[in-house]
């Protein structure tokens, strides 16, 4: 089957208008070398401590996403750690539970917060960052 120019180019204009949102979500998998840096740089960090296994994780998923592209928090990084696989971080952050966001401002923990499904208090909490 042959396709067309314009076909092609409409496909392509509608996978970037899709995507585009999505280029500037702030969400990254977890470094201890990025957040290192970015903590000594004081800027706003979120740690989502995430667990495929976990049911609130998963609901909590699409909200993080939700908020990751708004403007207001566009400036906050959010890391997704691996609950079972981060241990040190864990350790270090004193995490007892997956589901768990720990929010940082200026180099220092600011909020904490397991379990939340409610997305205005998720929003609230991550803009705390800031």
């Amino acid at each position: 089957m042959k396709l067309t120019t314009k076909f092609l180019t409409a496909l392509v204009s509608a996978t970037a208008i899709f995507l585009t949102p999505f280029a500037n979500a702030a969400i990254t998998p977890f470094d201890q070398a990025t957040f290192d840096k970015l903590i000594a740089e004081g800027k706003p960090v979120v740690v989502d401590f995430f667990a495929d296994w976990c049911s609130t994780c998963r609901a909590q998923k699409p909200i993080v996403a939700e908020l990751a592209v708004e403007p207001k928090l566009k400036d906050v990084t959010i890391f997704v750690a691996t609950f079972d696989k981060e241990k040190a971080l864990r350790k270090d952050l004193r995490v007892r539970s997956q589901s768990t966001f720990v929010v940082f401002k200026s180099g220092k923990e600011i909020a904490r917060s397991t379990g939340q499904l409610v997305k205005e208090e998720i929003s609230a909490m991550f803009a705390k960052a800031l």
